[in-house]
């Protein structure tokens, strides 16, 4: 069995599904390479997973900016290059792309290789890599309900989220207990996604006195290249703290532990919201590439698994954390919806669908040639 070539480095919601791939086929004796970007957050989440194979790639994202956009063609032509090397040196069966811009070069390297692509879009409004390769791919997995008019519906399948087998809801206590978290007062969580998000920090400090004079706890995660906020420190209230960490490798602790998450909309944190059951007030960044991060916050809206403020209203954030944070039954109905949203497992159907068989037949016919 030659392998699949897996493009999942940029962000932690591009990474995760493809760690999550790579450790469920490993354990079916599939040898996996995960192409990951050389940013601090691919690194810090790669350290996790000693076993697994990850090879850095140049990149960097599309812009018009003059500057930018010189670097993205320098950067692109380096990539692609990188990765044509290496699709020659292990053959793979096929290449899994899980979007952002190191989709878009090993998708590149794969076509013009004759290498089977699959590309799989996490967001209700598809990305640019994969609206631009979709139509040369040989599969695209896409959210329920979501569509692509540019290519033949039969090879499209809608398929969730692939989860990592340790994100799961674990019992609040012993997640609090891992996490060193006072097991008293009630958390807050706020998680502005693998890179943090400066606006989640400011609020998390400017509401810092006044929560803990409620007695409620955060568990603030202010993201691995952003400064940290302040240390951390008890409040006023004997039980009540604020805690402060660049980044966590735990996040089925960091969720199970929460009474109520404050987080953006991004697609990765959403799934584990969702299998995790944590009762979420969403902020969607409102500069998010083709406003998925709306998209994605409207769709939990409508199944009502979510409260959804704008990020241009602090105060109505402060007072919807108030409301749901006392409020145990508007908890246990978000929790009992978000149950409803993880009936289907997308890792098992992503598995199933590749058809690992009929790639390998493929791909030693292709070798004999």
């Amino acid at each position: 069995m030659s392998g699949l070539v897996i493009a999942c480095g940029g962000t932690g919601g591009h990474l995760a599904p493809g760690i999550a791939l790579a450790e469920a086929l490993r354990k079916q004796g599939c040898p996996c390479w995960l192409l990951i970007s050389t940013k601090t957050v691919d690194a810090r989440l790669a350290e996790k997973y000693a076993d697994l194979d990850f090879i850095p790639i140049p990149g960097a994202a599309f812009s018009l900016n003059p500057w930018r956009l010189a670097v993205f063609i320098s950067t692109l032509l380096k990539g692609y290059w990188v990765s044509v090397r290496l699709l020659i040196r292990h053959r793979p069966q096929a290449v899994v792309g899980f979007g952002g811009f190191l989709t878009m070069v090993v998708g590149l390297a794969a076509l013009t290789g004759g290498y089977p692509l699959m590309l799989h879009e996490a967001n209700r409004r598809p990305g640019r890599a994969v609206r631009l390769l979709a139509r040369f791919s040989r599969r695209v997995y896409l959210p329920e309900g979501v569509e692509l008019k540019t290519i033949d519906p039969e090879r499209v399948r809608h398929c969730g989220y692939p989860v990592r087998c340790e994100v799961r809801r674990l019992p609040k206590a012993l997640a609090r207990q891992r996490l060193g978290v006072d097991l008293q007062a009630p958390l807050l969580v706020v998680l502005g996604g693998s890179q943090g998000a400066a606006f989640l920090n400011e609020w998390a400090l400017k509401h810092a006195e006044e929560l803990g004079r409620r007695g409620i706890s955060m568990y603030v995660i202010y993201g691995p290249n952003k400064p940290p906020p302040h240390q951390n420190e008890s409040s006023s209230n004997s039980h009540a703290r604020i805690y402060w960490t660049p980044f966590s490798e735990d996040m089925a602790a960091v969720l199970s532990s929460a009474d109520v998450i404050v987080a953006r909309a991004g697609a990765g944190s959403l799934a584990e919201i969702i299998r995790c059951r944590v009762p979420a007030i969403l902020v969607p960044y409102p500069y998010a590439a083709d406003d998925h991060q709306v998209a994605n916050a409207a769709f939990m809206a409508k199944y009502e698994s979510a409260r959804v403020v704008s990020q241009s209203d602090g105060d109505a954030l402060f007072k919807e954390v108030l409301n749901l944070i006392g409020d145990q039954v508007s908890q246990s109905r978000l929790r009992d919806n978000l149950e409803g949203l993880d009936r289907t497992d997308g890792l098992e159907r992503l598995i199933e669908d590749l058809d690992l068989q009929e790639l390998t037949m493929k791909a030693m016919k292709r070798m004999k040639k």
